[in-house]
């Protein structure tokens, strides 16, 4: 029997709604300690359910990772249309990457940063692949940052740490990515938002232009 448009996008709807719920789980339990019963719980399925969408839970975990990165990617992107300076392009993609790891429904990342491990081999050739466009924005970002002295307390007295893009971009994603460990979202007297995280992160990395 021939499949509809709309039996496609039922199918297809189904399916982000696994990942998602997916992501939330894995967040909040772990992959190991998430079952595939606990997902198609989740969802409203079947505990079979998620077998004619997924062959394993390893599978489920490459889609929750590829949904993360893609939508960093699609966002990051999407914030950098509208920067015009180095400056403006490097507060764009910090307070870009908080927002991937801390909006309201952006586990993905998180799952990333977590269960890595998790994933087997075969998957993970895949992911970097993906990984390494979202990593070159910013190593673009801050080539050019350090290039014009706008990084970096020191550079101008280390010419090998001017030159030095990828710890750079690694230790400045490492600082941000670390945020999954302790920041919590939440308003009162002392409390930072998002965007006051991301401009005392810009204050502590960026320095004013010479």
């Amino acid at each position: 029997m021939k499949r509809s448009v709309a039996d496609g996008q039922d199918e297809a709807n189904r399916r982000q709604a696994l990942i998602r719920a997916s992501a939330r789980l894995f967040r909040e339990k772990g992959f190991e300690a998430t079952t595939v019963r606990d997902i198609a719980g989740a969802v409203g399925m079947r505990s079979g359910s998620p077998f004619y969408h997924f062959s394993n839970k390893q599978e489920i975990l490459k889609a929750v990772m590829e949904e993360g990165l893609r939508q960093g990617l699609d966002r990051t992107e999407e914030a950098l249309k509208a920067a015009t300076t180095p400056q403006e392009r490097f507060r764009a993609m910090v307070r870009t990457h908080y927002g991937i790891l801390h909006d309201e429904g952006s586990e993905f990342i998180a799952v990333l940063l977590y269960d890595w491990r998790s994933l087997p081999d075969e998957h993970k050739q895949d992911i970097i692949a993906v990984k390494d466009r979202y990593d070159l924005l910013w190593q673009a970002c801050l080539q050019e940052m350090l290039s014009l002295g706008l990084l970096g307390a020191n550079s101008d007295h280390d010419k090998a740490a001017a030159d030095d893009v990828k710890t750079a971009r690694l230790m400045i994603m490492g600082a941000i990515n670390f945020t999954v460990t302790w920041y919590k979202q939440h308003t009162g007297r002392g409390a930072m938002d998002l965007d006051a995280l991301s401009d005392r992160t810009v204050r502590f990395f960026m320095r004013e232009a010479p």
